[in-house]
């Protein structure tokens, strides 16, 4: 993946070209930001760390995975769901975890999907943290490729109040958290979020399990971003690393890998097919991916965003 570093510099064509992309990248099957509240949520809970070890649990079933910690003044969590499943959420991170309140809530990035809870945290006085990318968009109204309508600006009690450009870590309930900056993966204000000394990892928006990706194309995202994203990922997970994806199953270290692989080759493949001349249909209809439909399925929205990712990439300055 020879250009792919050298095109990270070029990520403002991601996000001053897409006015003329308009709808073409926003499919009618997406999910709504505005969607209408269900009429019965089910969180589900899988223990990752026994309360005895420290007490850490990964919620699924409020918009994405979330993942709760016990801590000795409250839960941390990672991400917060959908507003709509917020009440919900909440009630179970204090099921799982025997704390009353969240004092720590990260957003891995700004989609509503993760940020849902942002605001009964912050009105109950949690610290949020956040890239600061994220901390900017859930100040302003914004659209995106992976929902329809626009989401924000959020109040300013649920924006975030601690940020970082790169990296930052804290010391929770005797153990240290890193949360690190994943450039154009999935959104430019991705992090990741590890916990070193349990061998665990939180991906957040980048990976996916059982589905293809969203690259979100109108802000900031791009192919090179994502496989870069998972070859850092790749790099710091062991074999047996436990990975929560965005949504979906438990992941190891060893699908990590297996997917860096798969976008390294889909890298490679795309920029052929670019200087062949080939649309986003062509390419859709090339069927690079055909090897994974049974498993990953319908790759057709992934192809298409990440080929026009490539084209604002490789916009000359």
């Amino acid at each position: 993946m020879n250009r792919s570093t050298d095109r990270l510099s070029r990520r403002r064509f991601l996000r001053g070209g897409l006015q003329a992309l308009g709808a073409a990248t926003v499919s009618a099957g997406l999910r709504s930001a505005r969607a209408a509240a269900p009429l019965a949520v089910r969180i589900s809970a899988t223990e990752l760390v026994t309360r005895e070890g420290g007490g850490i649990t990964l919620l699924q079933g409020a918009g994405c995975n979330v993942v709760a910690m016990r801590g000795p003044e409250g839960s941390l969590l990672i991400d917060g769901g959908l507003a709509v499943n917020s009440e919900a959420l909440l009630q179970a991170a204090v099921a799982a975890t025997g704390n009353a309140r969240v004092s720590t809530l990260i957003n891995t990035h700004w989609h509503p999907s993760q940020t849902g809870s942002n605001e009964p945290v912050g009105r109950e006085g949690g610290l949020i943290i956040a890239h600061h990318v994220t901390a900017l968009y859930l100040g302003r109204a914004a659209r995106s490729a992976c929902y329809e309508g626009s989401y924000g600006p959020l109040p300013e009690i649920a924006r975030p109040k601690k940020t970082t450009l790169d990296r930052g870590s804290l010391e929770f309930a005797g153990q240290r958290i890193d949360y690190v900056y994943l450039p154009a993966a999935h959104t430019d204000g991705d992090l990741y979020v590890h916990f070193p000394e349990r061998n665990l990892l939180v991906a957040g928006g980048p990976v996916s399990a059982e589905s293809w990706p969203i690259i979100d194309i109108r802000n900031g995202a791009w192919l090179g971003g994502l496989v870069q994203a998972h070859e850092t990922l790749a790099s710091l997970a062991k074999p047996d690393t436990r990975v929560v994806p965005a949504n979906g199953r438990l992941l190891t270290g060893a699908d990590i890998a297996r997917r860096r692989d798969i976008y390294q080759q889909l890298f490679k493949q795309l920029d052929a097919y670019l200087n062949r001349g080939f649309g986003p249909s062509d390419v859709i209809a090339a069927r690079p991916l055909k090897a994974y439909e049974a498993e990953f399925g319908d790759p057709a929205r992934f192809l298409d965003g990440a080929y026009r990712s490539l084209f604002l990439a490789y916009a000359p300055d």
